[in-house]
C-alpha cells in the first residue's frame, strides 16, 4: 500500500480496489440489531464513511430512511454490489462538503471517526451536530481508550499513528461533549480483530443548547 494522506479519497480507493480492508466487519454487529429492535419509530439515518454499507440493509429492513455516503467511489461501487436492491441508497459524497439532505434524527457511527486524521475531528463533531435535528443522536462504535475506568490523558489530539486513530482516554468526551450528552455506553460484544478490547457501542444525544446555558 502506498503512503498516501488518509484524509483524501485516493488512498481508500487504493485499499478497496486491492482489497484491503481489514476495518470491514462483514455484516451488521449486535449492539446495532439490539438498538434497531428498541427504536419504536421510523428514522430518517446517515450512515458517513459507509465503506461496503453492511448496515443498511439492517436500517431499510427496520423501516428506516437511509442514505449512505463515502467519499471512495471503490468504496461505494463494492456496497452497491453487496447490497442489490438497497445499493441504491448508497452514493459518492463529500461528509464535510455536501448537502445531504439533513436534518437527520440519527447519524450511524462505524469505524469513520477513527478513519478520520485526529485534526478532522473538530469538523467531525461540529458537522455531526449540525446534520442532526434538535432531537438527533449520534450513535455507533468508538474506538481506542474509552471504558468507564480510564480517566482523562494528557496526550489528547496528539499525533498517532493510524488508521484506524485511537481516541485517547477522555478524549471522546472532551470532542463531542459540548454538542451532545452520552445517553448510552458499552463494550461492543462482536469487534473485528483490529478493534477488539477497544471498541465500545455509545449513543450520544444532541444537546438543545450548550452545557452552562
Amino acid at each position: 500500500m502506498s503512503r498516501q494522506d488518509a484524509a483524501g479519497a485516493a488512498f481508500w480507493d487504493e485499499r478497496y480496489r486491492q482489497d484491503f480492508t481489514p476495518w470491514d466487519a462483514g455484516g451488521t454487529p449486535a449492539a446495532l440489531l439490539d438498538f434497531l429492535a428498541a427504536e419504536p419509530r421510523p428514522l430518517a439515518v446517515l450512515v458517513p464513511g459507509c465503506g461496503s454499507a453492511y448496515e443498511v440493509r439492517s436500517f431499510a429492513a427496520a423501516g428506516h430512511r437511509v442514505l449512505a455516503i463515502d467519499f471512495s467511489a471503490a468504496a461505494v461501487e463494492r456496497a452497491r454490489a453487496a447490497l442489490g436492491s438497497d445499493g441504491r441508497l448508497v452514493r459518492v459524497a463529500d461528509f464535510f462538503a455536501d448537502d445531504l439532505g439533513a436534518p437527520f434524527d440519527l447519524v450511524y457511527e462505524r469505524a469513520f471517526l477513527c478513519a478520520l486524521p485526529p485534526m478532522l475531528w473538530r469538523r467531525y463533531a461540529a458537522r455531526v451536530a449540525e446534520l442532526l435535528a434538535p432531537d438527533g443522536r449520534l450513535a455507533g462504535f468508538f474506538f481506542g481508550d474509552l471504558g468507564p475506568a480510564r480517566t482523562a490523558s494528557h496526550g489528547a489530539f496528539a499525533d498517532r499513528r493510524g488508521p484506524p486513530f485511537p481516541l485517547a482516554a477522555g478524549e471522546l468526551d472532551a470532542l463531542l461533549g459540548g454538542h451532545f450528552e452520552r445517553v448510552a455506553d458499552e463494550a461492543a460484544a462482536d469487534s473485528i480483530p483490529v478493534f477488539a478490547g477497544r471498541e465500545r457501542w455509545q449513543v450520544w444525544q444532541r444537546r438543545k443548547s450548550p452545557p452552562g446555558r
